[in-house]
């Protein structure tokens, strides 16, 4: 069978602030040919995160290229590689790494300016050519629409817990989670696999059983309970606090985490979600003697330790049920633009 020489791909063309319009599918967009280091992928799922909805509305703080193929997350089969590629084969299930550049530990400015489907082209076609660097094996427990969810949330949260080794989860510990986002999913997940007990926030009476049902032990709705750093922390051993926190909201919660937080604890500062309040002081943290630490995703380092413990623990990620075909990629976007999903939106690439 010939090795296709096209792709179909969808490309962000320009900034459309009240909709997904700068979104424009391109038909027989040539295929580089392969270099001594390079994969040919046959693109299987693409999953959504809130940056590639940002994109094209022009709320994306960081690094990005117009135009640009969007999506960074996404699963597929090896069908071809370069003569020197050793990392992966032909017939290799992969995932692709959000950061090209981010190979291990500390992150470094050229890194940070290597995302996929925003400073270079991602993910959002049927087929790709990408550096063997900017590709992990999936793991052999899961089917490409799960894999495809990885790439982002799953591994942002890995970091989250584990980035800092003299840190690290571990079993005993009280992690708080936020909302039910795919970062907070997936972190209550590595964390009850890691024997920790988990509290999660939320604003929706009707989503705490489904968080129950992934290993929360208790949820506090945010909306009815303010002063929800209090509450949380009351539930923890004594009341000493959490010793870890994903700090999702920003802005709006940071506060809030802080008064959740046990001393030498770790809140961990992910997205970039906008906020009118006023952002708490940097000083707030010598107050309450805990780290506040900001984070990008993960390194191919981190990736790869993460799917094996997916493998071992046999976690399966959250996806919703509504998976959207490649020509309904806006119709994905505004599904998860309106909050209508639970769990991570995925687009099923059928070629």
């Amino acid at each position: 069978m010939a090795l296709p020489t096209t792709s179909r791909a969808w490309s962000v063309r320009d900034i459309h602030s009240d909709n997904f319009d700068g979104l424009v599918l391109q038909e027989d967009v040539p295929l580089p040919k392969l270099c001594d280091y390079d994969v040919l992928v046959q693109v299987e799922a693409v999953s959504l995160n809130y940056r590639d909805l940002a994109i094209p509305r022009g709320l994306y703080p960081f690094a990005m290229n117009l135009p640009v193929v969007p999506g960074s997350d996404s699963a597929g089969v090896v069908l071809a590689v370069g003569p020197k590629v050793t990392r992966v084969s032909k017939g290799d299930r992969v995932c692709t790494l959000f950061n090209e550049l981010h190979q291990t530990n500390p992150i470094t400015p050229e890194a940070v300016g290597s995302g996929l489907g925003g400073a270079v082209d991602g993910t959002l076609r049927t087929y790709g050519v990408f550096g063997e660097h900017c590709l992990v094996k999936a793991p052999s427990s899961l089917n490409a629409v799960e894999a495809s969810t990885l790439t982002c949330a799953p591994l942002t949260a890995w970091n989250a817990l584990y980035g800092l080794q003299s840190k690290a989860v571990k079993a005993g510990d009280w992690v708080l989670t936020q909302g039910t986002g795919g970062v907070s999913l997936a972190a209550i997940q590595f964390a009850t696999a890691a024997g920790a007990t988990v509290v999660a926030t939320t604003s929706s009476n009707d989503k705490a059983e489904a968080l129950k049902k992934l290993g929360v032990t208790h949820v506090v709705n945010y909306k009815e309970t303010p002063n929800w750093g209090e509450a949380a922390r009351a539930l923890t051993p004594g009341g000493i606090g959490f010793d870890h926190i994903l700090e999702i909201g920003g802005a709006a919660s940071i506060a809030q985490s802080l008064k959740a937080i046990k001393l030498e604890g770790v809140i961990t500062i992910i997205g970039f979600l906008t906020s009118s309040e006023k952002q708490p002081p940097l000083m707030d943290a010598l107050n309450h003697l805990c780290i506040v630490r900001g984070i990008f995703v993960g390194s191919r380092q981190q990736f790869e330790e993460m799917n094996r413990a997916i493998d071992s623990a046999k976690i399966h990620p959250v996806v919703d049920p509504n998976l959207f075909s490649f020509d309904d990629i806006k119709k994905a976007y505004q599904y998860q633009w309106e909050r209508k999903h639970f769990g991570k939106v995925v687009i099923k690439i059928e070629n």
